[in-house]
């Protein structure tokens, strides 16, 4: 028996972050500090966390044939993530993330896909074989950074297995109704829940009522994630309020990726819903303490230390 992996299917990006003293406005020039180029991306980051907490981690996305491919690439090769589905897209940039930071720590993004769109047949075959050959039990993780077409072949590999799929709908707009179908476990953020349904998420309670549309799509457990770091979970005709622990925000990079591999792994190791979603809080709460996103993902010691806090504080969402 082959113990079972997290198979993590999307974006892989190198990212060039600094540190700015004041939001950015238009016509203005900051002057920035603490430049760093590293690693990330939404599925590269949520293999990375998986690693993090003692699981096996399969990457599968695309880079480009330039040099940037080793900037996003290295730290996850350290790691011991599974880079073998990850191809090249010939003559492309590997993906590249401009990010800044102010003082809030509410990063602002500027992305150029690059090579997270340019997939060949080729690259699909393998993707889907990937997930073909993967372990009973294993979990897919899956985000829209890449093509739809992609996201379709992969779900449709993963749901003849019988794998649980955790969906990352960023980006929203490329969100295909029937792909829902597919997936057990979904996390928008409040701008992607109300570009699924219509709602605007200002609340807990506006939070539930997009939860209980989403799950009406036939999805086993949704996970509205909220501006303060906590979620309303949808499982069954069941609510639950998951509220935030509070913490020291330092760069909101990457956090919500955080919250979805959090989510994943805690599907991986077979916890009930509402444990899944305080794995997931506590995954993302503690990834905003530290610069940049990959560098503060935190080990499991650090994770069990605070998934007590948080589930002392879960109540149902009337």
């Amino acid at each position: 028996m082959h113990e079972p992996v997290l198979l993590s299917l999307g974006s892989i990006n190198a990212d060039f972050e600094v540190r700015v003293d004041e939001p950015l406005a238009e016509g203005l020039t900051l002057m920035a500090h603490d430049f760093a180029r590293v690693g990330g991306g939404k599925a590269a980051n949520v293999a990375l966390l998986a690693r993090r907490l003692g699981h096996r981690a399969v990457l599968i996305g695309r880079v480009g044939d330039d040099d940037l491919r080793e900037q996003a690439l290295a730290p996850l090769r350290r790691a011991g993530i599974d880079l073998r589905h990850v191809s090249t897209a010939p003559r492309t940039a590997t993906a590249v993330s401009m990010i800044t930071v102010p003082p809030d720590g509410k990063k602002s993004i500027v992305l150029a896909p690059n090579a997270n769109d340019r997939w060949d047949d080729a690259a699909v075959r393998d993707a889907v074989g990937a997930i073909a050959a993967a372990p009973e039990g294993s979990v897919l993780a899956v985000d829209y950074e890449v093509p739809a077409d992609v996201v379709r072949a992969a779900t449709e590999a993963a749901a003849s297995r019988g794998l649980r799929i955790v969906l990352d709908p960023s980006s929203a707009d490329r969100v295909e109704a029937d792909v829902l179908g597919r997936v057990f476990a979904i996390a928008p953020n409040a701008k992607e829940a109300e570009q699924l349904t219509g709602i605007a998420v200002d609340g807990s309670d506006a939070a539930r009522r997009a939860a209980s549309r989403l799950a009406d799509r036939g999805i086993a457990m949704v996970c509205v994630k909220m501006a303060d770091g906590g979620c309303v979970l949808a499982h069954g005709r069941q609510f639950t309020l998951v509220p935030a622990v509070d913490m020291d925000v330092v760069d909101s990079t990457g956090a919500g990726d955080a919250f979805t591999g959090g989510l994943a792994v805690a599907l991986l190791e077979n916890r009930n819903p509402v444990e899944a979603a305080c794995m997931a809080v506590a995954a993302s709460g503690l990834a905003v303490t530290g610069y940049r996103s990959q560098e503060s993902y935190p080990d499991r010691q650090r994770l069990d230390r605070l998934l007590p806090k948080i589930a002392d504080r879960v109540q149902a969402c009337a």
